[in-house]
């Protein structure tokens, strides 16, 4: 038999999928990547990254119990990430129902088949900062003792998958960890994140081929980090011999406005004449500001993460300009 240790990885097609692919794959993992039924297979993400002939690609529909126990039982996974979800924030006020659906009995279906036919398996669930809500200046930093106060139908859906996640550890004793994850950005972002469609639209205005960049509350704060580094405390919590949640954050605080002036500076553009503000852009309900403690992971994960929002820009924008060079050469 085998030593080589399996991981499904769920919604790999995502920036988080491919890192935390590359990650697996160089640690000698046999990776199974899951797609919703009728995606398409060409990822961008793996191609990119060159670990696309690494990972296998199974078609898997996450609503359906019987496919998720079908796939577990066959696999019998030493470790499973479940990254699959709706996550945009503001495509959830549009869309509240369906992100709710998914985003709990997607869920609630994986830990269902782990209880079932995989009982050894190890289970990460991608917890988002969103649940915590507009907590307060007075009680930031945010740590994982907080109450959550979700201000959003994406926030919502978290919260929920969440606690089903901590009732199936308590309850059955399976070894399942949430990571709640602050913003982390990178190259394989989507366009609708504000950080990527801030470093593209300012390339493009760079290059001569967009004049002006519309953006909403430039007076959000958050706290920003780079996607590849946080995938690796995924990969830590499941290492641990108790499994537990944590948060996984840079610990740094800015304005949308700051990242988006350092994006400008470092590619020496001016951005009062090229940024304007969009009102529609505005969402129904925002989280002023919002960054955490990423101590218990450093001490109990052994994590390192030390990149400033300056450094962080430079490698995105670095990061941004090999992803167009080589999507250009495909």
């Amino acid at each position: 038999m085998s030593d080589t240790k399996t991981a499904i990885i769920t919604g790999i097609s995502g920036q988080d999928g491919a890192y935390l692919a590359q990650l697996l794959a160089g640690k000698g993992y046999r990776v199974v990547g899951t797609l919703r039924p009728g995606a398409a297979t060409d990822i961008p993400g793996l191609a990119f990254l060159d670990i696309a002939d690494r990972v296998e690609l199974e078609h898997l529909d996450l609503m359906n119990a019987d496919d998720v126990n079908a796939l577990l039982r066959q696999e019998q996974p030493a470790e499973i990430y479940n990254l699959a979800a709706q996550s945009s924030v503001g495509t959830s006020f549009g869309e509240p129902t369906d992100t709710f659906q998914f985003n709990t009995l997607s869920v609630q279906h994986l830990l269902d088949a782990i209880r079932s036919v995989s009982p050894t398996s190890r289970f990460y669930q991608a917890s988002s900062s969103e649940m915590f809500g507009n907590v307060g200046r007075d009680r930031l930093p945010i740590r994982e003792s907080m109450l959550f106060h979700p201000a959003s139908p994406y926030a919502v859906s978290k919260a929920a998958a969440h606690w089903l996640t901590v009732n199936y550890r308590e309850a059955y004793g399976m070894h399942a960890s949430c990571g709640i994850l602050f913003n982390h950005e990178s190259c394989l972002r989507r366009d609708n994140f504000v950080i990527k469609k801030i470093i593209s639209g300012a390339l493009d205005i760079r290059a001569g081929e967009q004049e002006r960049l519309e953006l909403g509350n430039l007076a959000v704060q958050r706290d920003w980090g780079y996607a590849p580094a946080y995938v690796e405390v995924m990969w830590r919590m499941l290492q641990t011999g108790t499994a537990d949640d944590y948060l996984v954050c840079s610990g740094e605080v800015g304005s949308l406005e700051d990242m988006a002036r350092l994006v400008f500076t470092e590619l020496e553009l001016d951005f009062d004449r090229h940024v304007s503000f969009n009102q529609a852009l505005l969402r129904n309900v925002e989280l002023d500001i919002i960054y955490g403690d990423n101590g218990k992971a450093r001490r109990e994960l052994g994590w390192e993460y030390d990149l400033d929002r300056r450094r962080l820009v430079q490698q995105l924008i670095a990061d941004e300009r090999a992803f167009r060079a080589w999507s250009a050469a495909r």
